[in-house]
C-alpha cells in the first residue's frame, strides 16, 4: 500500500497544525509550508497527491498559484483543493475557474474535509490507495471504518482502529513510542508514552484471538514493528 502525500499551503500557523492533526489522523503524510515559493521547491523534490492551498497568501496568492499550476503540463494533473474564508459564490466560481478541483469554505469541520479530500482523489484515481488495507487476512476499510481478520469482524476503540490502521499502512518499519504519539494520537496530544504500551497489549490480545500476536513486535531498544517477517 502506498501513503498519500498531501501539501499543505497555509501561512497560519494555528491552522497549519490544526490540519496536520487532521490529516495525519486518517492516515495522510503531511507536508507543511507557509507560502507559495515553499510549495513550489515541495513540488520541485517530490509531487504530492494532491494540494490543500489556502487563498490568501503571502507574497502570491493561493488562487493565482493554482492558475499557474493548471496550466503548466508538469503540474495540470495534480489535484488542488482551495481552502479560505470567502464564502461568496462569485468567489467560489472564481477559484473553480482557475482549475481547483474543490473549495472548501473556513470554517469547516474536519470530517467535512477529509471526505471533501477524499472525493477528489476518488476523481483522480488516487482513491484505490485509500479505501481498503489487507495484509495477512487483515481487512482494514478506512472509509467503512471496519476490521476484519479471517472474515470475522472486529470491534475496535477508535484509538484501537487508527493504531492498527497506521501499522498496517507501514508495514515492516519500526517506530518509536514517541513516533507513535505524534503519527497516532496526534501532535497537540500530551499523554505518556506507556499508553502507547498499553495499548499495544490490547491489540496483541484481539490479535492473539487469530493467533497473530507476533505481528507486533517489539524492538527492544527502538519501539514497535508491525510485520509478517520474524528475524
Amino acid at each position: 500500500m502506498s501513503d498519500i502525500d498531501i501539501l499543505v499551503v497555509e501561512d497560519e500557523l494555528a491552522i497549519r497544525d490544526m490540519l496536520a492533526m487532521i490529516l495525519g489522523q486518517v492516515g495522510f503524510n503531511v507536508n507543511l509550508v507557509s507560502d507559495v515559493e515553499g510549495g513550489q521547491k515541495q513540488l520541485d523534490e517530490q509531487l504530492p497527491d494532491l494540494i490543500l492551498l489556502d487563498w490568501m497568501l503571502p507574497g502570491l496568492s493561493g488562487v493565482e498559484w493554482c492558475r499557474r499550476l493548471k496550466r503548466d503540463k508538469n503540474f495540470a494533473e495534480l489535484p488542488v483543493i482551495l481552502i479560505s474564508a470567502r464564502g461568496e459564490e462569485e468567489d467560489k466560481v472564481r477559484g473553480l475557474d482557475v482549475g481547483a478541483d474543490d473549495y472548501v469554505t473556513k470554517p469547516f469541520s474536519p470530517k467535512e474535509l477529509v471526505a471533501r479530500i477524499r472525493a477528489v482523489l476518488r476523481r483522480s484515481g488516487i482513491i484505490g490507495k485509500l479505501e481498503r488495507l489487507e495484509l495477512d487476512g487483515i481487512v482494514l476499510d478506512r472509509d467503512e471504518h471496519w476490521l476484519k481478520i479471517d472474515g470475522q469482524p472486529v470491534a475496535l476503540s477508535p484509538t484501537e482502529f487508527r493504531l492498527i490502521e497506521f501499522f498496517i499502512s507501514h508495514p515492516d518499519k519500526v517506530y518509536s513510542r514517541e513516533q507513535l504519539l505524534d503519527r497516532v494520537w496526534g501532535r497537540s496530544t500530551y499523554i505518556e508514552e506507556r499508553t502507547v504500551d498499553v495499548h499495544i497489549r490490547r491489540i496483541r490480545k484481539i490479535l492473539a484471538g487469530f493467533d497473530r500476536q507476533d505481528l507486533i513486535q517489539t524492538i527492544r531498544g527502538f519501539g514497535y514493528r508491525f510485520s509478517v517477517k520474524v528475524d
